[in-house]
């Protein structure tokens, strides 16, 4: 499972938690433990956050940006 998440490091993806809440960033890194995920805070504040994967129920990479999905 850790190597297919070291794939997508770099890439934006979404995190829903077993508790009902999620975010959104960038995958900065994953080791065994956890992942770092990059997220935007407001105006141009970022901050890398570290995430157990016992509080992680799924980690979703975004879909492609095609005219179906737009609104």
């Amino acid at each position: 499972m850790l190597d297919k998440i070291k794939l997508l490091i770099g890439q934006p993806i979404g995190v829903a938690f077993k508790n009902g809440l999620s975010v959104s960033g960038v995958l900065c890194d994953a080791d065994e433990d956890e992942i770092c995920l990059l997220e935007y805070l407001y105006q141009a504040k970022f901050v890398q956050k570290y995430y157990n994967y016992d509080l992680i129920q799924g980690i979703y990479i975004f879909p492609s940006c095609d005219n179906d999905m737009l609104n």
